[in-house]
């Protein structure tokens, strides 16, 4: 034939072709890899709503942890306030506690509440909602304290008695520092214990007069108490800490009661009798009304002393 290529011709066509067909099929297992780095990648990325997180990080874990449960009372309108509480209360490390951080407030009352509320639940589950009309001082704190039994057996996936040694009802201007109040509370009893700042403020003595509502810390017992007695049911009505004082006085209960004061305070500015300055063996502050209180006092206590250098941010 005419056009048929020589045999050396044919030859350097099929090294040719064979080099073409090597290149072909190495650029596609080279995209594969590629594209299976690029998808697993993706996977790791994307955060998973089934891991919520619901207690602080702690540094260790075993049965003789204290389990304290922060109720922080505030409205469901408060976004920007929890938001910024999570970061407060979510870079603190414990030792020796499960500590979890929960909001509380009343029904819900606005179709906008129903969705965003809702997506905050779903990505961090620390809310709870009681059934009661959003109040001060007409029967919230009893609201929360009397529901916690029932809630959390009907919650629990554990037999854990109880869940949890100690409750807190905190304020949403309160600063907790976690690691100090575990400490408070390691050599205290687990059983009839009435915790917090007596007030009036010049009173030293927890068994004259009542823990001021910045937060106060009852053993689980007491909170199985309020659900079940009379007392507090017939006493609901007035200054909240105050009317909780009157629950345990009436009822004769916490034969065992902590006055943290000066661990606890008011910020503080303007000087008042209940103030004093920041100090290092703090375990709460109270009265942090602006941004501006909150940025002193976490830069007083250094919180962000554990942050890791990084080439991806420079904060100086």
């Amino acid at each position: 034939m005419k056009n048929a290529p020589k045999p050396g011709n044919r030859k350097k066509i099929i090294i040719i072709s064979f080099i073409f067909v090597a290149f072909f099929i190495t650029l596609a297992f080279i995209n594969k890899i590629q594209f299976d780095d690029l998808s697993n990648f993706t996977k790791c990325s994307i955060y998973s709503p089934s891991s919520k997180i619901s207690s602080l990080p702690i540094k260790s874990s075993s049965e003789n942890d204290i389990r304290i449960l922060i109720g922080i009372l505030t409205l469901a309108d408060n976004h920007q306030q929890r938001h910024f509480l999570r970061l407060i209360y979510g870079t603190q490390s414990v030792a020796g506690a499960k500590i979890d951080v929960k909001f509380v407030f009343c029904n819900l009352t606005k179709e906008d509440q129903k969705i965003l509320i809702a997506l905050e639940i779903m990505l961090h589950n620390d809310i709870i909602i009681l059934d009661c009309k959003e109040n001060m001082d007409k029967g919230k704190t009893y609201t929360y304290f009397s529901s916690l039994p029932d809630m959390l057996k009907d919650e629990s996936s554990n037999s854990i008695n109880p869940p949890y040694h100690y409750v807190i009802k905190g304020d949403d201007d309160t600063y907790f520092r976690l690691p100090k109040l575990v400490e408070t509370l390691m050599p205290l009893p687990r059983e009839d214990l009435y915790f917090g700042y007596v007030v009036p403020c010049p009173s030293m003595d927890p068994f004259v007069h009542y823990m001021s509502g910045m937060g106060y810390l009852v053993s689980w017992d007491i909170v199985e108490w309020i659900k079940d007695s009379d007392i507090p049911k017939r006493h609901v009505i007035g200054p909240e800490d105050k009317v909780f004082g009157d629950w345990i006085r009436e009822g004769r209960r916490a034969k065992n009661r902590y006055n943290a004061k000066w661990s606890m305070y008011d910020y503080p500015e303007p000087a008042t009798r209940c103030t004093h300055e920041l100090w290092p063996d703090t375990v709460a502050v109270h009265r942090l009304k602006t941004r501006e209180k909150w940025v002193r006092t976490l830069e007083y206590f250094n919180v962000t002393r554990d942050l890791k250098p990084s080439k991806m941010y420079h904060i100086p």
